[in-house]
């Protein structure tokens, strides 16, 4: 049954059972009652009448949007108010069953809706009054529902209506009544199957069935269950109730005769008015649960259209990137095809060059001068990369140890100072020193200073100024926050060359035509670095006038670092015999003879098992250093590290062993020292730092 036809079933019933109601002539159409002077000595001293209501029964009686009684009973209600006097205030009656404790304990005077049957007529403590209402119950069941009287149906029923299962209990044994808490927990027990049907007003359930939920439900009518509605009066009863009593029938009987006064056509009309106002409003939900399919469709459609979106989105995003990052390859493979060859050029020439010139001795002392600067250079340039490649896949680790600022200064100066004088610039360090030391990675602190000021000496033309400022303060949460700037007179950067200074491989054309072409990695690297000391590196430069670069960075303070002269010597052999093992024979030929040119005892292993042979096989003592490559094979070098340690002879568990390797990952350096190694060096080997740790 549609929505349409509904409505028009209630409307016709609504005039079909208001015939129902007591019937009175024209000659009886009266706007006056007939009261007796007790009756109207009772509406004279009782101003204001509690009338408690239901609230689940539209639309008979229910509280409305504002939550304010509304309803058929309501209409009622305001008539005879105008016909006898007296004055109502409406109360709510909470859901389920309320008891006649509840009532009496809260005052009330009158109940309405309540059902006018020989079970209430009986009941102590309330007296009813002629029926107001009156229309058919019927039953609500799922359309394939084949319902017979005789049936073992599962009925809802909700726990307000107690009269009401008595009768069902009385009329039909065979039902097995379900509570439910309301009347629309009842609807919904039949509608997901919980019951099999409901018993309830018609127009009430009129009105819930136009609900598109319940759309699959059908009513059926119940012969021989009117459902009369009438007032009931809350009194006393038991003795000294007296009293209380006479007043509540004096409230029926002028009920009772106001009532009877109202004409026929007025109750018709405030049940049509009460229906016809009073019809279900749809909600959004209804609306999703009537087209429930058609939003399915259209929600799937707009799924795929998001994910096609999304997807021509991240295929567009990916060629940019792609194309971006091609471009990016390629200017990195070009300027590192230029940064690489050019060097490894000049170490060609000056190959060439010193096979010339053999027996020139300073010839060949400028020249080997000039090839260790260049390999160096070359060193600086891998290192860069190695850098950046961690930096990218957030794999670099900064170390946390005691650092002195002001020595971290000095080297960076000191490094800079024939770059400086070569030029004859004036370099000016202003210095505000609180906490000389902190906690941190000094290696990359200098990294960042020395690769800044490196720059400032670069472009500053010859008789320039550079000054290094350093300030510090302490913060509140006890980090002490220090800023190093460094300010040059140099050529200056353009505005948009600055937007994208530390962008990766980011040159000024200018610059690079005029022979000061670098990586572009440097100042990228640096600031990634400082961002990882929880600071920053920022500039502000000016065309012709001069750059200034502020590197921040924050860290705990920190005691003195102990000095390496400090330090107790760990125990180790007084042997000055050094085992080197070395897979590549070329590199173990350059450290036998370089060792032996220090004047030191140095034997050779070709790979791992037979530097542990070697050692198994000495004397103990004989060894007091092994050289150890990581990469080699037979044993590897942390195998063999492992495997010496293991010996049960006392100079295995004292011999220093050092690896030597281009491995130079920290995760490299965590390994060789889990293995049993005491030290680190990486490769190519610092010749003067070896010495010294020899």
């Amino acid at each position: 049954m549609n929505k349409g036809i509904r409505y028009f079933a209630a409307f016709v019933s609504a005039i079909m059972f208001s015939l129902s109601l007591p019937q009175v002539s024209a000659a009886q159409e009266k706007k006056n009652v007939d009261l007796t002077s007790e009756e109207e000595a009772y509406i004279s001293s009782h101003s204001t009448l509690k009338v408690g209501y239901v609230q689940d029964r539209i639309p008979v009686s229910f509280s409305n949007e504002d939550n304010q009684f509304d309803g058929i009973s309501l209409h009622i209600l305001d008539r005879i108010s105008e016909l006898s006097g007296l004055k109502f205030e409406y109360v709510p009656l909470p859901a389920g069953d309320v008891t006649y404790d509840y009532l009496l304990n809260g005052g009330f005077d009158l109940v309405t809706s309540v059902e006018y049957n020989e079970e209430n007529k009986k009941a102590n403590g309330i007296l009813i009054s002629e029926p107001y209402f009156s229309s058919r119950k019927v039953v609500v069941a799922k359309d394939d529902l084949d319902f017979r009287y005789d049936g073992h149906w599962t009925v809802a029923v909700s726990t307000g209506s107690q009269t009401l299962k008595k009768v069902l209990a009385a009329s039909f044994p065979n039902f097995e009544l379900k509570d439910c808490e309301t009347i629309t927990d009842c609807f919904d027990a039949v509608n997901n199957g919980t019951a099999d049907l409901m018993i309830q007003n018609q127009f009430v359930v009129e009105y819930w069935l136009s609900k598109p939920a319940y759309e699959n439900l059908k009513v059926i009518p119940v012969v021989g269950l009117d459902d009369k509605l009438c007032f009931s009066a809350v009194v006393p009863f038991g003795e000294g109730s007296e009293e209380a009593q006479a007043e509540g029938r004096v409230l029926i009987s002028v009920l009772d005769k106001t009532i009877e006064c109202m004409s026929e056509d007025e109750v018709t009309n405030f049940i049509i008015q009460g229906t016809m106002e009073n019809q279900y409003k749809y909600t959004f939900s209804d609306f999703v649960s009537r087209y429930r399919y058609s939003f399915i469709l259209v929600i799937i459609a707009l799924i795929i259209i998001a994910l096609l979106a999304i997807l021509l989105f991240r295929l567009r995003i990916r060629f940019i990137r792609s194309k971006a990052e091609a471009k990016a390859k390629g200017m990195f493979l070009s300027s590192m095809s230029h940064e690489i060859r050019t060097p490894l050029n000049g170490l060609i020439g000056l190959n060439y060059l010193m096979s010339r010139n053999l027996d020139n001795k300073d010839k060949m002392k400028e020249y080997l001068n000039q090839s260790s600067v260049t390999a160096k250079y070359l060193l600086s340039l891998v290192n860069d990369i190695l850098d950046s490649s961690k930096l990218e896949e957030n794999k670099l680790e900064l170390v946390s140890r005691p650092v002195d600022l002001e020595l971290v200064i000095e080297t960076v100066s000191s490094i800079q100072l024939n770059a400086i004088n070569d030029k004859k610039l004036k370099y000016t360090v202003h210095s505000d020193m609180k906490y000389p030391y902190v906690t941190g990675d000094d290696v990359r602190i200098q990294q960042v200073i020395l690769n800044v000021l490196d720059n400032a000496c670069k472009f500053t033309s010859e008789g320039g100024k550079i000054d290094l400022y350093l300030e510090q303060e302490k913060r509140d949460d006890g980090k002490i926050l220090t800023s190093v700037t460094i300010t040059d007179t140099g050529k200056g950067m353009s505005e948009e060359f600055q937007k994208q200074i530390f962008d990766l491989f980011s040159q000024e054309l200018e610059t690079v035509s005029k022979g000061n072409r670098g990586t572009g990695l440097g100042l990228s690297i640096s600031r990634r670095l400082a961002l990882l000391m929880g600071g920053d590196l920022t500039c502000e430069s000016k065309k012709g006038k001069g750059s200034s670069f502020t590197f921040t960075f924050a860290a705990d303070p920190a005691e003195k670092p102990v000095s390496s002269e400090e330090k107790t010597p760990s125990p180790h052999s007084k042997s000055s015999r050094i085992l080197v093992a070395e897979d590549n024979e070329l590199n173990g030929e350059i450290m036998i003879e370089l060792l032996q040119g220090e004047g030191l005892e140095a034997d050779l292993a070709e790979n791992g098992k037979k530097a542990f042979q070697m050692f198994k096989n000495s004397p103990a003592g004989t060894y007091g250093v092994i050289l150890m490559d990581l990469l080699m094979p037979e044993m590897d070098g942390f195998e063999t590290a492992k495997a010496i340690r293991s010996l049960d002879r006392e100079d295995a568990k004292t011999v220093r062993i050092f690896a030597c390797t281009a491995n130079s990952f920290a995760e490299d350096r965590d390994k060789a020292l889990a293995s049993g190694m005491d030290d680190f060096i990486a490769k190519p080997i610092n010749v003067e730092e070896l010495l010294r740790k020899i």
